[in-house]
């Protein structure tokens, strides 16, 4: 359950940033507990309206409980969520009528076409049936699922499940986007396509809250960073900004850092060499 304050404690005063509407996500002391292990350990996040953020951290680290709560999937044992200007524990449908999500693990009604799924997502989402039929032929198109329209999704490969979900994530023209390994089994020439997409949403003020595991693509797309380990975030800020924080004294490397060099030193990653000494 969320956290309450004792009888007669005035609840805690928002951020002050929270009015200004600069930011399209923020989280305050976000904690969420399984049992008495905490997955995610009172986190702060402060996302800029239009900022492509990468979340990234180890398996295990929190990174989806993250996301989950911050999309109103899961409620958190503690802390505040405000997207786009908005109290998620206030306004909750609002604040999913205002985002997309992608989640790792894609569910999609099998059963239907993929056009029959992204009207379905359209007209789910208030838009009326000519601009629903005209956003998702224009998604299809992009994403190189035209073809395979009126095939049912449960014969999709997994590629083509993931660039589903993700066309209905974006039919709407959400003001902040969930992204959760988006471009796992999704074929190069899509992942381009996608990621020149997400680059014109963040130019038109478009939040993109973004995890990978794969330091090169967060490195050439996001413009800030968090690092996650073991519930706590670790390291936060710019490549640059991050890159002299973990070189702070310790120059063996110089100044060539990558985003992976500085990921690995902050969650303090281990390689035993002596590991599978046999092979």
């Amino acid at each position: 359950m969320v956290e309450t304050p004792a009888p007669g404690t005035p609840a805690p005063e928002p951020p002050a940033v929270e009015a200004s509407g600069e930011y399209g996500i923020l989280a305050s002391g976000l904690t969420k507990h399984f049992g008495s292990t905490p997955a995610v350990d009172g986190i702060d996040l402060r996302v800029r309206e239009g900022e492509f953020f990468g979340f990234l951290g180890p398996n295990g680290a929190g990174k989806t409980t993250t996301i989950r709560m911050l999309c109103g999937l899961l409620r958190p044992t503690a802390g505040r969520v405000w997207i786009a200007g908005r109290e998620l524990a206030n306004e909750p449908l609002a604040v999913k009528r205002e985002i997309g999500v992608l989640p790792e693990e894609v569910g999609l009604y099998e059963r239907l076409t993929g056009r029959e799924f992204l009207e379905f997502a359209g007209r789910m989402h208030g838009l009326d049936l000519e601009e629903t039929r005209r956003r998702s032929g224009d998604l299809l198109e992009l994403l190189d699922l035209a073809e395979a329209r009126d095939k049912l999704i449960i014969d999709y490969s997994m590629g083509m499940k993931k660039k589903t979900a993700f066309a209905a994530a974006l039919i709407h023209g959400p003001k902040v986007m969930f992204l959760d390994e988006p471009f796992g089994g999704i074929d190069p020439i899509s992942v381009r396509a996608i990621r020149d997409v997400l680059r014109q949403l963040t130019e038109r003020r478009t939040t993109i809250f973004f995890t990978t595991h794969v330091m090169e693509v967060a490195e050439r797309l996001c413009t800030r960073v968090a690092i996650i380990n073991r519930g706590r975030i670790v390291g936060e800020g710019g490549v640059a900004e991050l890159r002299a924080k973990a070189q702070a004294g310790d120059r063996s490397r110089g100044g060539d850092s990558t985003l992976e060099d500085i990921f690995l030193k902050l969650v303090e990653a281990r390689v035993d060499e002596e590991t599978l000494s046999w092979l």
